[in-house]
C-alpha cells in the first residue's frame, strides 16, 4: 500500500510515460553517485580548491542598487546586533532546542514529528546576516564588522564538515550560502581578517557539493532547482580562478535561462501558485541578470521582458498598504537578505527592480483592475478599494507542492486596510496539523462542500497536494464602473453526489461595494460552509445574517442576500511571517439542502 501511494505522488500531473522512463534511468545514476560521494565523506577526506588562474577575479555584485530599498541606519543596527549576539550553535534548531546530528546528509530524516523544523536551522545557515554585516562595512569601515564575519565562518566551517549534517542536506541551502558569501566577500576583501585560500576552499566544496547533488527531475522542477544552477552560476562568474568555474557559469546560465522558460508563466507569475515563492524566484533572477551584466554577460532581451513582466506582477497584486497577498506557501524565504523582511513584504523588490530597469514607474503604486489570466489572479481595484480573486490551480503543471485549497477564494482591502486575507503558511514539518491546517478549504474565503477538500491532501505528505479543482475563468470585464470576474471549479466533482461550484464577483465602483454570488451544480442536497477569513486586530461581530469588520474607524460589511442564515464566528490563526502566528476570526454560513445560488454584498 505505501509503494502504490508513493507511485501515485510520483505521476501526479501531467507525466508522459517516455518522462517516467527517462526519470527512472535518473534515479539509477544518482544511487551510484549517491554511493561515491558517501564513500568520500566517510573517509573524511578534504576538497581542496583546483586552481587556473591565481590572479583572475570577477567582478562582484553592485550593492548599490539596494540603497533606495534598505534604510541605511536600520542596517547598521542590525548589523550591531549580529556582532553582540551570542556564539551560535549552527546544528541546533532554537526553536525546538534540537541538535542535529553530523550523519551523512542522506541518511538523515528531516521530518522528525517532534516539533523540529529543519527549516528554522536552514534559514540561520544560509549565512544571509553576512550579507548584512558586509552592507554596514562597506557603509563604516567598522572592522567589528569583518571580525564576527571572519569568526562566524571559521565557526560555521569547524561544525559543518562536508557532507554531513543538515546543512550539506539540501542543495538548494548549499547553493544560498553560497550566494550570501559571494555577495558578501567582496566587502570584506580589504579587510586585515580576510584570507582568500580559506574561502576559496568553502567555495571549491559548495561547487562541487551542488553539482554533485543537484535537485534536478524530468517530472518538474521548481525554486530549488533554479537556486542550484543560480548558485552554479554566481561561483562560475565570481571566482574565475577556480579550474570549475567555466563549468559552472555556463552550465548555470543555460538552465537559469531554461528554467525561466519553464517556471515563468507567459503572465509573469512564477508557476507555484505561490505570491511567496513569486517574490524569492524574482530576487534570484533579478540578482543574477544584475551580475551577468557586471560580468559582460548578455542574456536575450526577451528575457530581461519577462523579467521584467515578474515585477509587474508583483506592482499589481500589492494591496493598497504596500502589502502582497500571501496566496499558497511561503517561507519568507529572501535572497541576499541585506535587511530581513517579513513574507508578505515585497515592495522592496519593485524598489530594486526599478532602479535594475531605469524604470520608475515599476515602484508606482498600480491603480486599476488587471487580470493574469495564465496564473489564474484577477485584481480588481479602484482608489483605496481592492479585492484579489484567485482562481490558481495546484502549481507545477498539476504537480502542487505549494498550492493551497484556495480556489476561488478571495481577499479584500478598504480604506487602506486588510480585511479579508489569506491565512498565510504558519510552518511546514515542526506541526504537521498547522501545516494540514493553514492550506485548507476551511481557512480560505471561499466555499467548503461536505467538509471535504477542494482538492486532496494528507497531513502526513505536507508537500503534496492534488489537482482536482482545476479552476477555469469564464468570464472577465472591466471598466471605469463595473469589474466582473466569473469562474468555476471541479474539485467536488468526486464526490458521490457530484458538485461543480461557480463563483462570480461584482466590482461595482461607484457604490463602493461587491457582489458575490455562489452556484452550486448538483442533483443531491449537501452542506454548505461559505467562509470569509478576517485579518487580525479586527472586532468582528454577527448582526443577523451579516458579519461586520470594524477598525477604530473603519467598517466593512458582508450581508447575505439570499439567506437568513446566522453566521458563526470561527477562532482561525494568520500568519503573516514563517513562524509567526496570530488569533484572528472568520465568519461562516452553514447551509444544507440544494440552495442553487447564494449571494452576499461587501460593503
Amino acid at each position: 500500500m505505501a509503494a502504490l501511494k508513493k507511485l501515485k505522488r510520483l505521476v501526479r500531473g501531467n507525466v508522459k510515460l517516455t518522462t517516467l522512463a527517462r526519470e527512472a534511468i535518473r534515479r539509477i545514476r544518482v544511487v551510484v553517485r549517491d554511493r561515491k560521494e558517501r564513500a568520500f565523506v566517510e573517509s573524511n577526506a578534504l576538497i581542496q580548491p583546483r586552481m587556473t588562474r591565481m590572479n583572475a577575479e570577477g567582478k562582484f555584485f553592485d550593492f548599490g542598487v539596494f540603497d533606495g530599498a534598505f534604510d541605511t541606519g536600520e542596517v547598521i543596527a542590525a548589523a550591531d546586533d549580529i556582532v553582540s549576539g551570542e556564539e551560535i550553535e549552527w546544528r541546533r534548531d532554537p526553536l525546538s532546542k534540537y541538535d542535529w546530528p553530523l550523519e551523512y546528509h542522506r541518511d538523515l530524516k528531516l521530518m522528525r514529528g517532534d516539533g523540529s523544523d529543519v527549516r528554522v536551522v536552514w534559514e540561520v545557515n544560509r549565512l544571509g546576516h553576512f550579507v548584512t554585516l558586509a552592507r554596514a562595512y562597506a557603509l563604516t569601515r567598522d572592522e567589528r564588522y569583518s571580525d564576527a564575519f571572519a569568526r562566524q565562518l571559521r565557526s560555521w566551517a569547524e561544525q559543518n564538515p562536508y557532507g554531513r549534517g543538515p546543512n550539506w542536506a539540501c542543495a538548494m541551502e548549499v547553493a544560498l550560502r553560497a550566494m550570501n558569501l559571494l555577495a558578501a566577500v567582496d566587502a570584506f576583501r580589504h579587510s586585515s581578517h580576510f584570507d582568500r585560500q580559506f574561502l576559496l576552499q568553502l567555495f571549491q566544496q559548495h561547487g562541487s557539493y551542488i553539482e554533485s547533488n543537484l535537485e534536478f527531475s524530468y517530472l518538474a522542477t521548481s525554486n530549488h532547482y533554479l537556486s542550484d544552477v543560480t548558485g552554479l552560476l554566481w561561483l562560475g562568474l565570481m571566482l574565475p580562478e577556480l579550474s570549475d568555474s567555466k563549468r559552472w557559469r555556463d552550465f548555470g546560465l543555460r538552465e537559469l535561462l531554461r528554467e525561466m522558460d519553464k517556471q515563468v508563466l507567459a503572465d509573469g507569475a512564477d508557476f507555484e501558485a505561490s505570491t511567496g515563492y513569486h517574490r524569492f524566484v524574482t530576487e534570484l533572477f533579478l540578482y543574477s541578470f544584475m551580475l551577468c551584466r557586471e560580468n559582460g554577460v548578455e542574456i536575450d532581451q526577451k528575457y530581461w521582458a519577462r523579467l521584467r513582466q515578474m515585477l509587474i506582477y508583483v506592482r499589481s497584486y500589492l494591496r493598497p498598504d504596500g502589502f502582497a497577498p500571501l496566496i499558497g506557501d511561503t517561507d519568507s524565504g529572501q535572497v541576499l537578505p541585506v535587511l530581513r523582511r517579513r513574507a508578505d513584504d515585497h515592495e522592496y523588490v519593485l524598489k530594486i527592480g526599478a532602479r535594475v530597469f531605469n524604470d520608475p514607474e515599476l515602484e508606482r503604486a498600480c491603480e486599476s483592475s488587471i487580470a493574469f489570466p495564465s496564473t489564474g489572479i484577477y485584481i480588481m481595484r479602484q482608489s483605496d478599494l481592492y479585492l484579489c480573486f484567485n482562481a490558481t490551480d495546484a502549481g507545477i503543471n498539476g504537480r502542487g507542492s505549494h498550492g493551497h485549497n484556495d480556489a476561488l477564494s478571495i481577499e479584500v482591502s478598504a480604506h487602506g486596510t486588510a480585511f479579508i486575507v489569506d491565512p498565510g503558511t504558519y510552518v511546514y514539518s515542526a506541526n504537521l496539523d498547522e501545516r494540514h491546517k493553514f492550506r485548507s478549504t476551511a481557512y480560505h474565503s471561499t466555499v467548503q462542500i461536505d467538509g471535504e477538500e477542494q482538492n486532496t491532501t494528507h497531513r502526513d505528505t505536507p508537500f503534496v497536494i492534488g489537482n482536482e479543482a482545476k479552476p477555469r475563468v469564464l468570464e472577465w470585464n472591466t471598466s471605469d464602473d463595473f469589474d466582473k470576474v466569473v469562474a468555476e471549479h471541479y474539485g467536488y466533482r468526486r464526490l458521490p453526489d457530484p458538485v461543480t461550484h461557480r463563483r462570480s464577483v461584482e466590482f461595482n465602483k461607484r457604490e463602493r461595494s461587491w457582489l458575490i454570488e455562489d452556484e452550486f451544480f448538483t442533483d443531491a442536497d449537501h452542506l454548505y460552509e461559505v467562509r470569509f477569513h478576517f485579518a487580525p486586530d479586527l472586532n468582528v461581530t454577527v448582526n443577523g445574517a451579516s458579519v461586520e469588520a470594524r477598525t477604530a474607524d473603519k467598517k466593512l460589511v458582508i450581508r447575505a442576500l439570499s439567506t437568513d442564515t446566522r453566521p458563526v464566528l470561527e477562532d482561525q490563526a494568520t500568519s503573516h511571517d514563517y513562524g509567526q502566528i496570530r488569533g484572528s476570526i472568520s465568519g461562516c454560513w452553514r447551509i444544507s439542502g440544494r440552495p442553487g445560488k447564494l449571494s452576499w454584498q461587501i460593503l
